[in-house]
């Protein structure tokens, strides 16, 4: 199995692996959300804006995760969230997701970020170094759906800092409905 980086000549197998992923567990609607979601994100960003990992084994894409610029107006550090996350139906339990996105943050913190966010299940994400946040620590870009989902964690040394000033996430990700 192999991770990467490349995702400009993989992009339909992973916008598919997102699709059926959440068709799966979520239901067609939540699939064409996700799809029409990470679709805009491989098409429409800047590559300093965007991180997309991806664990491919025999030209098919196992699993994806995609990292995006987050901006906070009084704070100059670098910050990316984590969102979407999918490993393939059946790939799932196996630990695949848990080892690409370490593998993710070990990249982003040799490429400088000094902070991840995501948004989700802290059983799951907090076997990967995230911890529950509050809205003090880092505002959201818009009004949380469940705020005990809002996760961080420093990549540098030392502790989570609250991030100063209000937030921007990119342009497809600033939709109530991924909040």
């Amino acid at each position: 199995m192999e991770f990467t980086t490349d995702y400009v000549d993989k992009a339909d197998a992973i916008i598919a692996m997102f699709f059926d992923t959440f068709v799966a567990s979520e239901g067609p609607e939540a699939g064409a959300l996700i799809k029409a979601l990470v679709a805009d994100m491989l098409t429409s960003l800047a590559s300093d804006d965007l991180h997309v990992f991806s664990a491919i084994e025999n030209e098919e894409v196992l699993a994806g995760i995609i990292f995006t610029r987050m901006a906070y107006a009084d704070d100059n550090r670098t910050v990316f969230i984590l969102a979407p996350v999918a490993v393939a139906t059946a790939q799932q339990g196996k630990g695949l997701g848990q080892r690409l996105i370490k593998h993710a943050l070990q990249a982003l913190q040799d490429r400088g970020v000094d902070v991840a966010l995501t948004y989700g299940d802290i059983n799951f994400y907090s076997k990967v170094g995230f911890a529950h946040i509050t809205e003090a620590d880092a505002q959201p870009p818009l009004p949380l759906q469940y705020p005990e989902g809002w996760l961080g964690q420093t990549l540098k040394s030392g502790s989570f800092l609250p991030l100063r000033g209000p937030s921007r996430c990119v342009g497809p990700l600033d939709d109530p409905n991924h909040w």
